[in-house]
C-alpha cells in the first residue's frame, strides 16, 4: 500500500501537459560574438534536452512554441534561415523522434509555408501517427489571437450555439488537457500570445536562462516548483491541520 501511495503522489506532481516558449537564442549567440542563426541551432539540441527530460519526468505532453505568426517581421535573413532549419530539422531528427516513442503535431497557420515544408510536415505526423510515450506539438506560424479567431469562424461555419464549451472544441489542442505549466526562458515575463484560451489556468514559470542554456536540469526544477504550488481554479486552499486546530 505504501509503495501505490507513493506513485499516486509523484504523479499528481508531474504535469501531464507542460507548454514552453523557448525564448533566448539570439541573445545567447550575440553574447557570444555569433550570429543569431547559431543561436537558433544550438536551440534545437536544447528542444532534444527538452524532449528526452520530459520522457525521463514520465509528461505526456510537451508543446513549444518554434515560430510565431509575428515572427514574420524579423530580418528576412533570420526568417529564410529559420524556415530552412525547420525543414533540416524535420529531415534529420523525425525517426528518432518516433523511435523515441515522440508523436509529432504541428499547429498554426500553414497557409506561409512553402511545399518542402508542408511536405516534411505533414510525413512527419503521419511516420509518428502510432507513437505514445510523449505527445509533441510544434507551434508554427501560430499566434494565440489566431487560434480563437479560426474557432470563432469555424464554430460560426458550424451553426451550432455559441457556448464557451463549443468555441473550445474548435481550437488546436481541443482533443487534449490544457497545459499545466508554461515554462518561458529568457527572462521575460508575458505570454507573447501564446495559447491565450489554453493558459486560462496554467503554471507559470519564468527563468532567467536563455533557451539554449535549459537542460533536464532546469526542466527538473520547474517541475519542482510547479510540485510546490496548489492549483485552485478559482476556488479556495484546501484546510489545513494548522487551520483545524486555530477553528478548535
Amino acid at each position: 500500500m505504501a509503495t501505490k501511495h507513493k506513485t499516486n503522489k509523484s504523479a499528481a506532481a508531474v504535469p501531464r501537459h507542460i507548454a514552453v516558449v523557448m525564448d533566448g537564442n539570439g541573445r545567447w549567440a550575440t553574447r557570444r560574438l555569433l550570429p543569431r542563426g547559431a543561436g537558433h541551432k544550438f536551440g534545437v539540441d536544447a528542444l532534444k534536452r527538452l524532449v528526452r527530460g520530459c520522457i525521463a519526468q514520465h509528461v505526456s505532453v510537451l508543446t513549444v512554441f518554434a515560430f510565431s505568426s509575428e515572427n514574420w517581421s524579423r530580418p528576412a535573413d533570420e526568417v529564410r534561415g529559420l524556415l530552412e532549419l525547420f525543414v533540416q530539422v524535420l529531415q534529420r531528427e523525425t525517426a528518432e523522434l518516433a523511435a523515441q516513442g515522440v508523436r509529432l503535431r504541428f499547429v498554426g497557420c500553414r497557409d506561409a509555408f512553402d511545399a518542402r515544408l508542408l511536405e516534411l510536415i505533414e510525413s512527419a505526423e503521419v511516420d509518428s501517427a502510432a507513437q505514445s510515450r510523449l505527445q509533441l506539438n510544434v507551434a508554427l506560424n501560430y499566434g494565440g489571437r489566431w487560434d480563437i479567431v479560426h474557432a470563432a469562424q469555424a464554430l460560426a461555419a458550424s451553426g451550432e450555439p455559441f457556448t464557451e464549451q463549443a468555441l473550445a472544441s474548435h481550437m488546436c489542442l481541443a482533443d487534449l488537457p490544457a497545459p499545466d505549466l508554461l515554462i518561458r526562458t529568457g527572462g521575460e515575463h508575458r505570454l507573447s500570445n501564446f495559447l491565450l484560451w489554453q493558459l486560462a489556468y496554467t503554471e507559470l514559470y519564468f527563468t532567467d536562462l536563455l533557451w539554449p542554456e535549459f537542460d533536464e536540469k532546469a526542466l527538473a526544477a520547474a517541475i519542482a516548483e510547479y510540485a510546490r504550488r496548489e492549483r485552485r481554479f478559482g476556488g479556495v486552499p484546501a484546510p489545513s491541520a494548522a487551520d483545524g486546530l486555530r477553528v478548535a
